[in-house]
């Protein structure tokens, strides 16, 4: 009787023992899972510019940057995430420049109306500086690199105090929409005036109504907990905008349309390579100050020689077009790049060759209207051609661009520009 029992209590603790086992095996790779998960998730933010913390977002953009005017510009900002709120947020941020010892800031939040079509209602108030020039769309998706090469020798700004509301909406998977309507404040931070029939300014208050839409009619999405996310980047994606200047609208000045078009193609290879195409269109009509023209997105200082002139490449920017160069009031980009496979030397060096051309055109009606600055236009082709070798070492590589056809320039090595590229992906 008691070896009966023996065996049945040996058999007992051996069945236990087994069932067990795979419990603890499946509760282990659970673990290892959410584990997984949870560092993919936080890769993704820090990606993207953000430290996750408990209910607040710190955003990495705003810690410390560098610019002419400013000098070191440094503080604290970021947005609130889903643990705060699935329907409300606030996004907000405070800097301040060591150079020009001035506080810079935006007050902002929004709340969610609708969660079929992610539609929200914004809302910001915002005290700070823009790149006279610059043109952005509503649309663009938050765009985060740990180094901003232009932003280093940018010297033109304007300050602006905006008071916008804008509300934003899904029409469909592949099509976003984003309005707009901002008052602002403009104070130009050199020396520029903008004539208007009899009258002269040199501050000016503008009203603006903006429509942006953004269509990717070849990229596919999928749920995921509840919430529509891009599967797969598809090709060609293209970008609208209107922006019409409202006079005599809250106080505004000056009546102006413009009209920004951007499409992006991009070919994946075989072989790994990569070849991307972007063209980028923009006019403006009416009574447009220079503030919210177009620059063509320069990026080369003036230095005497070629290693004076030694910085850092742009992803998206012409290296051997000066700053303050160029401005135009109608405009179009056209850059071709072709990334080859990467050359695997061995695990951890794998440099990459990219060729790259790039051309610019453009015009402006009423020069005379923009004083106290001067610049030339792009009525003849601007080109200029090159190639980078990325990632030699920690995420350093080098470039090199040369400009020619109708603004290549008498002196041979002003035509030249040589840096050095970054590039780092998590």
């Amino acid at each position: 009787m008691q070896r009966y029992f023996f065996v049945v209590f040996l058999l007992t603790f051996a069945t236990s023992s087994f069932a067990q086992n795979p419990t603890l095996k499946e509760k282990d790779s659970v673990k290892i899972a959410q584990d997984s998960i949870k560092k993919i998730e936080f890769l993704k933010n820090i990606g993207n510019g953000y430290l996750p913390f408990n209910y607040f977002n710190l955003d990495l953009r705003y810690l410390i940057k560098f610019n002419q005017y400013e000098g070191f510009r440094s503080g604290l900002g970021g947005v609130t995430n889903d643990r705060f709120s699935e329907h409300y947020r606030i996004n907000s941020y405070l800097v301040y420049g060591f150079k020009d010892k001035r506080l810079k800031y935006k007050v902002g939040g929004g709340f969610r109306v609708s969660e079929d079509s992610n539609t929200w209602v914004n809302i910001a108030y915002t005290d700070d500086l823009q790149e006279t020039g610059s043109s952005n769309f509503l649309t663009d998706k938050r765009f985060f690199t740990f180094f901003e090469p232009r932003l280093l020798n940018i010297d033109l700004f304007h300050r602006h105090i905006t008071k916008s509301v804008g509300l934003e909406h899904r029409i469909s998977n592949n099509l976003l929409s984003e309005a707009q309507l901002s008052i602002s404040k403009i104070n130009p931070t050199y020396n520029y005036n903008f004539v208007r029939d009899d009258d002269v300014f040199d501050k000016y208050d503008l009203s603006i109504a903006q429509l942006s839409l953004q269509w990717s009619p070849f990229s596919t999405y999928k749920l995921e907990n509840d919430k529509i996310k891009e599967k797969k980047e598809g090709y060609p994606k293209f970008t609208l905008q209107f922006s019409q200047g409202l006079k005599s609208v809250f106080g505004s000045d000056f009546k102006f349309s413009k009209i920004d078009f951007r499409t992006v193609q991009q070919f994946n290879h075989k072989n790994e390579a990569v070849t991307n195409i972007t063209l980028v269109a923009g006019m403006a009509s009416g009574k447009t100050p220079i503030t919210h023209l177009y620059h063509a997105y320069p990026n080369n200082i003036r230095k005497e020689t070629i290693l004076q002139r030694f910085s850092v490449a742009g992803l998206n920017s012409f290296e051997t077009m000066y700053f303050n160069e160029f401005f135009s009031d109608k405009f179009s980009t056209l850059q071709l790049k072709h990334k080859f496979k990467p050359f695997k030397i061995s695990e951890w060096f794998k440099p990459q060759l990219v060729l790259i051309s790039r051309y610019a055109i453009g015009n402006m009606d009423n020069i005379d209207r923009h004083q106290g600055i001067s610049f030339n236009t792009l009525d003849k082709l601007y080109s200029e051609s090159g190639f980078e070798i990325n990632k030699l070492l920690f995420g350093f590589g080098l470039s090199f661009a040369y400009r020619y056809g109708g603004y290549h320039l008498p002196n041979l090595e002003d035509n030249i520009a040589f840096k050095f590229t970054f590039n780092i992906s998590l």
